[in-house]
Order: structure tokens, then sequence, then C-alpha cells
């Protein structure tokens, strides 16, 4: 449409107006009315001081020689200068090789195969544990606290935590010791997850674990989902309302850390666990306290059953916990 409109125009307001009226460059407008060529590329001659095929083959001869094919191109243009003998710059060996088909890597390239995605499976208390670590901010800039934090999968109870000033391998293993002890874990009964931090990854907790005879396991690099009950705790602590910006000292996120714990541990009903404390669930009291609510919710439906569509039912407890669901589990479940 435009190459007719300018058509029409063009001889009434001359070239450039009616480009311009139209919205078109005159380049554009002169190269349509160019007859297109179909340009043949024609092969690149040989420059004059190019090697000559005899000169080529002997360039190549040299470089696969015995005592030279292991060497790196400029190791053996330097031997051969020192003996007196040039052939050609580093550049024409390497093209001539090139052309040759004989460039490549030739040194072991590391490897990075997909790690293996975590499946875990908790259906009581100290079967799984997850840890992490987090920083809080202190009372100046650039001074951070490291807090330690483990805690059960399937009830959610926090076992063990510890504040330091910085993170630290042997630390983390005295935490792991200490959470081991108080809560009686014996051989090969327990799976203990982390991310690929290097105190998770550290010698002294990995020897510790071997030694004890725990079960590790870690996340793949950069997926934060392979450790979901740790963040969720971390969120769970960071958006408490009394959480501060800053930190005054040491001592001050100790204090507050322990008031927390306790409160998460004891208070906090947690809907992971069907509304029950992680310490209920724990330690078996759930039960319990389950069938107390039922009791409490079957006499409020007696007093009044028109306030409700159904009998009331307390939230059920949980009977199953999993880092990444296992494709067993999803395909009987289906």
């Amino acid at each position: 449409m435009i190459d007719v409109a300018l058509a029409e125009l063009e001889p009434v307001l001359g070239t450039k107006p009616a480009c311009g009226l139209l919205g078109r460059a005159r380049a554009t407008h002169y190269r349509t009315l160019q007859p297109s060529v179909e340009r043949t590329p024609q092969p690149r001659a040989s420059p004059p001081n190019a090697l000559s095929v005899a000169e080529r083959e002997q360039v190549l001869a040299v470089l696969r020689a015995p005592e030279h094919c292991d060497l790196a191109v400029a190791q053996v243009w330097a031997r051969e200068l020192d003996e007196g003998r040039y052939y050609c710059s580093i550049s024409t060996m390497y093209r001539i090789l090139r052309t040759a088909g004989e460039v490549r890597e030739r040194r072991s390239q590391a490897t990075h195969p997909a790690k293996t995605k975590p499946e875990l499976v908790a259906t009581k208390p100290n079967v799984v544990w997850s840890w992490d670590i987090t920083k809080l901010r202190g009372p100046d800039r650039g001074i951070w606290y490291d807090l330690y934090v483990i805690l059960d999968i399937f009830s959610r109870y926090v076992v063990g935590w510890t504040l330091a000033p910085s993170e630290s391998g042997e630390l983390a293993k005295d935490l792991i010791a200490d959470s081991l002890t108080r809560q009686q874990i014996g051989r090969d009964t327990l799976t203990i997850h982390a991310d690929r931090g290097t105190s998770m990854t550290s010698k002294p907790v990995s020897q510790l674990l071997i030694d004890l005879g725990i079960v590790r396991s870690h996340s793949r690099p950069h997926v934060s989902n392979d450790n979901p009950y740790s963040e969720a705790a971390f969120k769970t602590l960071k958006y408490c309302p009394a959480f501060p910006d800053r930190f005054g000292s040491i001592a001050d996120a100790r204090k507050f850390c322990m008031t927390f714990m306790t409160y998460y541990n004891h208070e906090h009903r947690h809907s992971g666990i069907g509304l029950h404390t992680p310490a209920s669930v724990h330690y078996g009291t759930a039960v319990e306290i389950r069938a107390q609510r039922a009791v409490t919710m079957d006499a409020a439906y007696a007093a009044n059953p028109t306030r409700f569509a159904r009998r009331p039912q307390p939230p059920t407890l949980p009977t199953i916990a999993w880092i990444n669901e296992p494709i067993e589990e999803v395909a009987q479940s289906a």
C-alpha cells in the first residue's frame, strides 16, 4: 500500500515530501527501485604469502612428530625456533591443525552430573531431622550472628539450636552431638538433612555422623525447596511481630531466640500438624489432646446442631511427612 501511495504522490509532491508524508526513508525508497541482483559469493583468493601445500604438510609433520605430539603449539614453535628452524607463525600452525581437524580440548574437563533429588519420609518423630543456619542482624553494619536450628520434620519440634558470632563446622558438630544425646537417638535410626553450606558438609560434621551411624542427606544446589521445613521455621521466626530489625548484642539475640524457641515448641499451634504444638506431637500427647477436642466439639454440636452442616471434627493428626514426596508414594495415592 505504501508503494502504491508513494508512486501516486511522488510525481505531484516530489520524492522527499512524499517519503516524509508516508513515513518512509528515502534510502529505502531508492533501494526498492533497484532491480534485485543475485550475487554468487566468490571464493577468496589465496594470499600471495600463503604457505604452499608442501609447506603445510611439513608443518603438520613437525607438529605430529613423537617428541611434539603432546606439546602445546607455542612450545613446538619455540623449540623449533631455538634449533634454527622457522616455518610460520603460531597462529598459522593453529590454522593448519584446525583445517586438519586436529585441534581439540585435551585437558580433563570437570563434569557436573545432575544431583540426586532427596526423597525422605518420616512416619514418626526422630526419623528425619532438618537443619540450617540463618543470619541475624547485629547492632552495626556488617555484624551478623549465625543461628543454627535443628528440627524434626514429622513433629516440627526444635530438637536443638545455638547462636554464634560466626559459622563453624566444629560448633555444628557439637550442636548435633548434643541434640542426638538429649533425644537418645540410636544407631541407624535417623537421617539428618541439610543444604550444602560449608558447616553442613564440613569434615567434623561428616565424621560425627559416620561414627554415630546417622545417614546424611543434602539438598541439590540452588534448590531451596529441598529443605522446606527449616525455611518455614525461619520465616515464622522472622515474621514474628516481636522480631527486631537489629539485635543490640549477641546476648540480646540469644535471649530472644530462647523465648521464641520455647514458644515455638510449646505454644505455637502448627497448621501442618493439626494445629497442635510441636512438643505435643513429638512426645505423643497430641492423641489425648485431639480426643479432648473431639469431646468439646461433640458437646457444642449436641447443644446446637442447627449451627453445623455436619458433625464437626477436630483437625486430623499427621501420619507422614516428607521432603520431596517419593514417586512410590505418589503412585500409591493416585
